[in-house]
């Protein structure tokens, strides 16, 4: 299952990714940088919950207990690779990375997060599976 997991990471990582890519295109000039990644964190999100759903099968969690330590798994991992993509390729400094994970700023980064975490649980829940 981990083996999965992992490379379900690495599927949602590339997906992100590109999406990323896609908002700065697309968005951030009608939007403006701070709005366009406000939306990104809910296309994402949305995402992300697909790539949970059609993987669950494949993914085969034997319990809802099983499923969360994958999304705090996911989570770590994507947190790791935030930090990275932020700091180390585009040497974002540490306000900046922080920015997207603070509410008063209109961050919402966090939220994704969180959304990621509990990815494995709700497709399960979804697909009947616990």
């Amino acid at each position: 299952m981990w083996a999965r997991a992992l490379a379900i990471f690495a599927l949602i990582a590339l997906v992100e990714t590109i999406h990323g890519s896609l908002r700065v295109r697309f968005l951030n000039r009608p939007l403006g940088d701070q709005r366009a990644r406000q939306v990104g964190v809910f296309t994402g999100s949305a995402l992300i919950l697909l790539i949970a759903w059609l993987t669950t099968p494949w993914l085969a969690v034997p319990s809802a207990a099983a499923a969360w330590a994958v999304g705090g798994a996911w989570l770590s991992l994507m947190l790791a690779f935030e930090v990275w993509v932020g700091r180390g390729l585009f040497h974002a400094s540490w306000p900046r990375v922080f920015a997207d994970f603070d509410l008063r700023r209109g961050g919402l980064l966090g939220f994704g997060l969180l959304v990621l975490a509990a990815a494995p649980w709700l497709a399960g829940v979804a697909r009947g599976r616990f």
